[in-house]
Protein backbone atom coordinates (compact mmCIF):
# COMPACT_ATOMS: atom_id res chain seq x y z
CA UNK A 1 0.00 0.00 0.00
CA UNK A 2 2.90 2.55 0.88
CA UNK A 3 4.11 2.00 -3.17
CA UNK A 4 0.62 3.51 -3.98
CA UNK A 5 -0.08 6.02 -1.21
CA UNK A 6 2.34 8.62 -0.13
CA UNK A 7 1.97 10.53 2.65
CA UNK A 8 3.25 14.26 2.36
CA UNK A 9 2.57 17.55 3.53
CA UNK A 10 2.23 20.78 1.70
CA UNK A 11 2.46 24.58 3.59
CA UNK A 12 -1.07 26.42 3.21
CA UNK A 13 -1.56 29.71 3.61
CA UNK A 14 -4.01 30.37 7.23
CA UNK A 15 -3.52 34.09 7.11
CA UNK A 16 -1.04 37.36 7.25
CA UNK A 17 1.05 35.89 5.34
CA UNK A 18 1.43 32.81 8.03
CA UNK A 19 1.24 28.98 6.67
CA UNK A 20 1.32 25.88 8.40
CA UNK A 21 1.52 22.08 7.16
CA UNK A 22 -1.14 20.19 5.78
CA UNK A 23 -1.59 16.46 5.56
CA UNK A 24 -1.46 15.45 2.01
CA UNK A 25 -0.87 12.35 -0.38
CA UNK A 26 0.76 11.49 -3.41
CA UNK A 27 -1.41 8.51 -5.12
CA UNK A 28 0.29 6.42 -7.96
CA UNK A 29 -1.76 5.20 -11.02
CA UNK A 30 -2.68 2.51 -9.38
CA UNK A 31 -3.93 4.44 -6.18
CA UNK A 32 -5.68 6.31 -8.11
CA UNK A 33 -7.28 3.89 -10.31
CA UNK A 34 -8.51 2.35 -6.65
CA UNK A 35 -10.00 5.30 -5.32
CA UNK A 36 -11.93 6.51 -8.44
CA UNK A 37 -13.48 2.36 -8.88
CA UNK A 38 -14.40 2.70 -5.30
CA UNK A 39 -15.89 6.78 -5.07
CA UNK A 40 -19.12 7.49 -5.40
CA UNK A 41 -20.18 7.70 -8.98
CA UNK A 42 -22.51 10.96 -8.21
CA UNK A 43 -19.94 13.16 -8.07
CA UNK A 44 -18.77 14.33 -11.76
CA UNK A 45 -14.83 14.27 -10.97
CA UNK A 46 -15.40 10.56 -9.78
CA UNK A 47 -17.73 9.05 -12.92
CA UNK A 48 -15.05 11.03 -14.99
CA UNK A 49 -12.43 9.53 -13.55
CA UNK A 50 -14.00 6.07 -13.77
CA UNK A 51 -14.68 6.48 -17.29
CA UNK A 52 -11.32 7.38 -18.12
CA UNK A 53 -10.00 4.01 -16.12
CA UNK A 54 -12.87 1.82 -17.89
CA UNK A 55 -11.40 2.74 -21.29
CA UNK A 56 -7.98 2.61 -20.97
CA UNK A 57 -8.68 -0.74 -19.36
CA UNK A 58 -10.49 -1.68 -22.86
CA UNK A 59 -7.83 -0.45 -24.50
CA UNK A 60 -5.31 -2.50 -23.13
CA UNK A 61 -7.60 -5.27 -23.64
CA UNK A 62 -7.80 -4.90 -27.20
CA UNK A 63 -3.67 -4.35 -27.61
CA UNK A 64 -3.08 -7.62 -25.46
CA UNK A 65 -5.62 -9.65 -27.59
CA UNK A 66 -3.63 -8.05 -31.09
CA UNK A 67 -0.23 -8.89 -29.12
CA UNK A 68 -1.75 -12.56 -28.21
CA UNK A 69 -2.60 -12.98 -32.26
CA UNK A 70 0.37 -12.04 -33.68
CA UNK A 71 2.71 -14.14 -31.25
CA UNK A 72 0.35 -17.43 -32.07
CA UNK A 73 0.88 -16.64 -35.96
CA UNK A 74 4.42 -16.36 -35.52
CA UNK A 75 4.54 -19.73 -33.70
CA UNK A 76 2.23 -20.94 -36.76
CA UNK A 77 4.79 -19.81 -39.43
CA UNK A 78 7.77 -21.15 -37.20
CA UNK A 79 6.08 -24.79 -36.70
CA UNK A 80 5.07 -24.80 -40.71
CA UNK A 81 8.54 -24.39 -41.67
CA UNK A 82 9.55 -26.79 -39.83
CA UNK A 83 6.66 -29.44 -40.95
CA UNK A 84 7.88 -28.72 -44.03
CA UNK A 85 11.43 -29.44 -43.31
CA UNK A 86 10.61 -32.81 -41.98
CA UNK A 87 8.66 -33.94 -44.63
CA UNK A 88 11.63 -32.93 -47.03
CA UNK A 89 13.40 -35.40 -45.26
CA UNK A 90 10.88 -37.99 -44.86
CA UNK A 91 10.37 -38.03 -48.68
CA UNK A 92 14.04 -38.39 -48.56
CA UNK A 93 13.94 -41.47 -46.35
CA UNK A 94 11.13 -42.79 -48.29
CA UNK A 95 13.24 -42.30 -51.90
CA UNK A 96 15.94 -44.45 -50.49
CA UNK A 97 12.97 -47.48 -49.38
CA UNK A 98 12.01 -46.88 -53.00
CA UNK A 99 8.53 -44.63 -53.22
CA UNK A 100 8.23 -43.04 -56.61
CA UNK A 101 4.12 -41.98 -55.38
CA UNK A 102 4.90 -39.60 -53.40
CA UNK A 103 1.25 -38.62 -53.26
CA UNK A 104 0.05 -42.61 -52.08
CA UNK A 105 3.05 -42.23 -49.61
CA UNK A 106 1.13 -39.36 -47.85
CA UNK A 107 -2.19 -40.23 -48.14
CA UNK A 108 -1.18 -43.60 -46.03
CA UNK A 109 0.57 -41.17 -43.43
CA UNK A 110 -3.01 -38.84 -43.57
CA UNK A 111 -4.96 -42.19 -42.97
CA UNK A 112 -3.10 -43.11 -39.79
CA UNK A 113 -3.25 -39.66 -38.36
CA UNK A 114 -6.01 -38.50 -39.30
CA UNK A 115 -8.77 -42.17 -40.64
CA UNK A 116 -8.92 -40.28 -44.05
CA UNK A 117 -7.57 -38.95 -46.55
CA UNK A 118 -6.59 -35.69 -47.49
CA UNK A 119 -9.75 -34.76 -49.61
CA UNK A 120 -12.07 -36.00 -46.67
CA UNK A 121 -9.51 -33.90 -44.53
CA UNK A 122 -10.16 -30.78 -46.26
CA UNK A 123 -13.97 -30.97 -46.43
CA UNK A 124 -14.56 -31.50 -43.14
CA UNK A 125 -12.58 -28.61 -41.94
CA UNK A 126 -13.82 -26.94 -44.82
CA UNK A 127 -10.80 -25.63 -46.28
CA UNK A 128 -10.93 -24.99 -50.21
CA UNK A 129 -9.45 -26.54 -52.86
CA UNK A 130 -6.69 -23.90 -53.85
CA UNK A 131 -5.92 -23.86 -50.07
CA UNK A 132 -3.10 -26.48 -48.26
CA UNK A 133 -3.86 -27.91 -45.79
CA UNK A 134 -1.25 -27.39 -43.09
CA UNK A 135 -1.02 -23.50 -44.21
CA UNK A 136 -4.91 -24.05 -42.44
CA UNK A 137 -3.51 -25.70 -39.21
CA UNK A 138 -3.31 -24.58 -35.80
CA UNK A 139 -0.16 -25.12 -33.87
CA UNK A 140 -1.29 -28.61 -32.42
CA UNK A 141 -2.08 -29.82 -35.79
CA UNK A 142 1.53 -28.84 -37.11
CA UNK A 143 3.42 -30.33 -34.25
CA UNK A 144 0.73 -33.53 -34.53
CA UNK A 145 2.02 -34.04 -38.20
CA UNK A 146 5.57 -33.09 -37.43
CA UNK A 147 5.91 -36.17 -35.19
CA UNK A 148 4.10 -38.08 -37.73
CA UNK A 149 6.60 -36.75 -40.27
CA UNK A 150 9.98 -37.19 -37.84
CA UNK A 151 9.15 -40.13 -36.27
CA UNK A 152 8.25 -42.23 -40.09
CA UNK A 153 11.61 -41.30 -41.53
CA UNK A 154 13.59 -42.49 -38.23
CA UNK A 155 11.65 -46.29 -38.52
CA UNK A 156 12.26 -46.38 -42.19
CA UNK A 157 15.84 -46.29 -41.89
CA UNK A 158 16.20 -48.00 -38.65
CA UNK A 159 14.30 -50.92 -39.95
CA UNK A 160 15.78 -50.34 -43.37
CA UNK A 161 12.33 -50.68 -44.69
CA UNK A 162 12.25 -51.56 -48.75
CA UNK A 163 9.86 -51.61 -51.03
CA UNK A 164 6.85 -49.02 -51.58
CA UNK A 165 3.94 -50.94 -50.05
CA UNK A 166 6.03 -51.37 -47.05
CA UNK A 167 7.10 -47.64 -46.88
CA UNK A 168 3.04 -46.69 -46.99
CA UNK A 169 2.20 -49.31 -44.81
CA UNK A 170 5.10 -47.96 -41.58
CA UNK A 171 3.62 -44.69 -42.88
CA UNK A 172 0.40 -45.35 -41.77
CA UNK A 173 1.45 -47.49 -38.93
CA UNK A 174 3.50 -44.46 -37.45
CA UNK A 175 0.50 -42.06 -38.20
CA UNK A 176 -2.05 -44.47 -36.17
CA UNK A 177 0.51 -44.85 -33.48
CA UNK A 178 0.09 -41.39 -33.20
CA UNK A 179 -3.36 -40.78 -33.19
CA UNK A 180 -3.84 -43.35 -30.69
CA UNK A 181 -1.00 -40.99 -28.45
CA UNK A 182 -3.25 -37.82 -28.95
CA UNK A 183 -6.39 -40.33 -27.34
CA UNK A 184 -4.75 -41.74 -24.85
CA UNK A 185 -3.47 -37.94 -23.37
CA UNK A 186 -6.89 -37.33 -23.96
CA UNK A 187 -6.21 -35.13 -26.64
CA UNK A 188 -8.66 -33.71 -29.91
CA UNK A 189 -8.29 -35.69 -32.97
CA UNK A 190 -6.70 -33.60 -35.52
CA UNK A 191 -9.75 -34.36 -37.79
CA UNK A 192 -12.16 -32.40 -35.47
CA UNK A 193 -9.46 -29.43 -34.90
CA UNK A 194 -10.71 -26.00 -36.63
CA UNK A 195 -9.19 -24.52 -39.67
CA UNK A 196 -7.43 -21.32 -39.33
CA UNK A 197 -6.71 -18.50 -40.84
CA UNK A 198 -4.74 -19.40 -43.95
CA UNK A 199 -0.67 -18.90 -43.58
CA UNK A 200 -0.01 -18.05 -46.69
CA UNK A 201 -2.74 -15.11 -47.23
CA UNK A 202 -1.62 -14.14 -43.79
CA UNK A 203 1.71 -13.93 -45.19
CA UNK A 204 0.75 -12.19 -48.26
CA UNK A 205 -1.09 -9.65 -46.28
CA UNK A 206 2.03 -9.02 -44.28
CA UNK A 207 4.21 -8.55 -47.60
CA UNK A 208 1.39 -6.26 -48.91
CA UNK A 209 1.34 -3.92 -46.08
CA UNK A 210 5.29 -3.70 -45.34
CA UNK A 211 5.20 -2.51 -49.40
CA UNK A 212 2.82 -0.17 -49.11
CA UNK A 213 3.76 3.35 -49.20
CA UNK A 214 3.24 5.76 -46.21
CA UNK A 215 0.28 8.08 -46.68
CA UNK A 216 1.68 11.42 -48.23
CA UNK A 217 2.05 14.12 -45.59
Amino acid sequence: AKNHFSQTANMVEIGSGAKRPEQDYFLSRYGCYLVAMNGDAGKPEVAAAQTYFAVQTRRQEITDNKDNLLADVDKRFALRQRLTEATKHLNSAAKQAGVQEYALFAHAGYLGLYGMGLKDIKARKRISKDEQLFDCAGRAELAMNEFRATQTEQALQRKAVRGEEAAKEEHKRVGREVRQTIRRLGGTMPEDLPAEPSLKKLAAQKKAKALKPPPSP
